[in-house]
């Protein structure tokens, strides 16, 4: 079978093209869409520190939500296969939404998290990681390892070994990453600061119509595949 174009594979939620796209591309300084750095970044009163230091981690992935988390592709499936995968699944499943998005603080970081009952966007991401997991290569020992730390509960250690990462089934949460962590209170400002100045760009409500397949490139950043819409 032909090297795979990718190092690895994940699906995402990633807004289509429009104005929170935009601003999601010129926050990080990665745009995941045209797998390309941005023309201009957002220059943003009041965050305390520099932009760059805030997205430095999050860069790379992209602006999205984790649906599947980056993984190897099987050694017996293809790109090809994963893809028509991906399209049948989402023939088969319709848009799901909450009441909107807001700005919150998860723990030491800020992200976008749904606004309202998040439990048909909980279900169609629980979906997605059991029916397609056969197209993931199992993690090894190494990779494991590295990953399980005292801050998992034995739930997310299971999650782990079985599905190659923690944050599924019950113990996920759908959100759009803004930020690396930098302690508390620094989230805290970044938040409040994001939050007054994202207001005009948050759809309400927000509903998830499309399911978009990224890989990542040798220097570890992600770029756009092919975005699939759902619709049964």
């Amino acid at each position: 079978m032909p090297a795979h174009a990718y190092r690895r594979y994940a699906i995402y939620y990633t807004p289509p093209p429009g104005p929170l796209a935009r601003f999601g591309a010129e926050w990080l300084g990665w745009d995941v869409e045209k797998g390309s750095f941005p023309d201009s970044r957002r220059v943003i009163p009041g965050l305390g520190t520099s932009i760059d230091s805030l997205t430095e981690k999050p860069r790379r992935y992209g602006f999205h939500a984790t649906v599947k988390s980056p993984f190897r592709l099987a050694k017996d499936h293809s790109e090809r296969t994963l893809i028509t995968a991906l399209s049948t699944f989402c023939s088969k499943h319709t848009a799901v939404g909450t009441c909107g998005l807001e700005v919150a603080r998860l723990g030491g970081f800020a992200a976008l998290v749904p606004a309202g009952d998040a439990r048909d966007l909980n279900d169609l991401a629980a979906q997605v990681v059991e029916d397609l997991d056969l197209y993931r290569s199992e993690e090894t020992e190494a990779e494991i390892a590295r990953r399980d730390t005292i801050f998992l509960s034995d739930a997310q250690r299971d999650n782990l070994r079985r599905w190659g990462y923690p944050y599924v089934l019950d113990s996920y949460r759908f959100h759009m990453t803004l930020t690396g962590a930098h302690g508390h209170a620094q989230a805290e400002r970044t938040r409040a600061v994001l939050a007054d100045y994202m207001a005009p760009l948050l759809p309400r409500p927000f509903t998830l119509e499309s399911l978009s397949l990224v890989g990542e490139n040798t220097d570890g950043r992600f770029k756009l595949i092919q975005r699939f819409n759902l619709g049964r």
